[in-house]
C-alpha cells in the first residue's frame, strides 16, 4: 500500500461520519475536478494534489472543531513523506477555505488547482445539493427572500451565523465564478454559474405568492 492509498483509507472513516455535502463523495469529485485541471495546467506535483484533495476537509470547524488540525497533522505524520512536502501539502490545505471570503493566498500551482477543484464541487447542480444537504442537516430554512446577504463578514460570522439555504447562494456560491484562479477553473466554472442563476430564477416563481 502506497502513501495515498494509506491517506485515503485513513481519512475515509473520518468523511464516512459527515454529511452528504462533505462526505467522501465530496472528496472523490473534488479528485475528478483535479485531475481534469492539473492535466491543462502543465508540470505539477500531482502527489501533492492528491494528499490535499484527500485531507483539505478533515479540519473543516464546522464538523471536526479544534480537534480537526490534531486529526490532520496525526494523518500527515504517519504518511512516508519529507518535512518539506508535509509542509507543502498543509500550505495547500490552508488555503483551500473560503472563510467567508477570508481565505489565505495560494501561492503554488498545487494550491490553485485544489482550490479551483474544490470550488467547482460547490457550484452547478451538486453544489446546489450540497447546499441544501448541509443546510437540512444544520436546519436551516430553504430560502428566506427577506434576507439580506452577507457580503462582508469576518470568519467567525460566517461559521456562526445561520441564514437560509438559498443566502448561502448570495454569500458564497454565486461568488466563485470571478474567484477561479486556474484558466480551466474559470472555463468549467461559467456553465455551473449559469445553471445556478437559472435554479435561483425558478425558485423564486415557484415561492411566489402570484404563483
Amino acid at each position: 500500500m502506497n502513501s495515498i492509498e494509506r491517506c485515503e483509507n485513513l481519512v475515509k472513516v473520518i468523511y464516512d461520519k459527515f454529511d452528504a455535502s462533505h462526505d467522501f463523495q465530496h472528496i472523490q469529485r473534488v479528485r475528478r475536478n483535479a485531475h481534469i485541471i492539473s492535466g491543462q495546467e502543465g508540470i505539477v506535483r500531482n502527489d501533492l494534489i492528491e494528499f490535499a484533495v484527500l485531507l483539505h476537509d478533515i479540519s473543516d470547524v464546522k464538523y471536526s472543531g479544534t480537534e480537526g488540525k490534531k486529526q490532520e497533522t496525526a494523518i500527515i505524520n504517519q504518511l512516508e513523506l519529507s518535512p518539506l512536502d508535509r509542509k507543502r501539502i498543509v500550505e495547500i490545505i490552508e488555503s483551500v477555505s473560503f472563510n467567508g471570503g477570508n481565505e489565505k493566498e495560494a501561492t503554488s500551482i498545487e494550491a490553485k488547482i485544489v482550490r479551483d477543484a474544490d470550488r467547482l464541487d460547490a457550484m452547478g447542480a451538486i453544489g446546489i445539493a450540497r447546499t441544501f444537504a448541509f443546510g437540512g442537516a444544520r436546519g436551516r430554512n430553504l430560502y428566506d427572500w427577506s434576507e439580506t446577504a452577507r457580503l462582508n463578514m469576518s470568519e467567525k460570522e460566517y461559521h456562526t451565523k445561520d441564514t437560509s439555504s438559498v443566502t448561502h447562494f448570495h454569500e458564497k456560491l454565486l461568488l466563485l465564478k470571478d474567484l477561479m484562479v486556474t484558466k480551466t477553473g474559470k472555463k468549467l466554472a461559467l456553465q455551473r454559474h449559469e445553471y445556478m442563476l437559472a435554479f435561483i430564477d425558478q425558485l423564486k416563481i415557484e415561492t411566489s405568492e402570484e404563483y
